[in-house]
């Protein structure tokens, strides 16, 4: 679905990151710094996914970075807390 949406231009307009390989950890600083998987580039966005499973959001790409390491340790092991509690499978 992302797949055909994807920037036929590599290098893109000037000052936008390239896209992260999908499934990527990033962070949305537009949105308290919310942790999501890189999901593909939906236009001028690019569409992330909480870790957990969920609904998607958008975000612009000048507002997302990757996930620090910590980032990353923290939102699987909260993915796998919820799991552990029954709230996602």
């Amino acid at each position: 679905m992302y797949g055909e949406n994807t920037r036929p231009d590599p290098q893109g307009p000037p000052g936008l990151p390239e896209p992260p390989a999908p499934g990527t950890l990033v962070v949305d600083t537009s949105r308290a710094d919310r942790v999501g998987e890189f999901r593909g580039v939906a236009g001028p966005h690019w569409s992330l996914r909480p870790v957990g499973g969920g609904r998607e959001w958008e975000a612009e790409p000048r507002h997302v970075r990757p996930a620090l390491l910590i980032e990353q340790l923290r939102a699987r092991t909260a993915r796998l807390n919820a799991r552990s509690r029954g709230e996602v499978l």
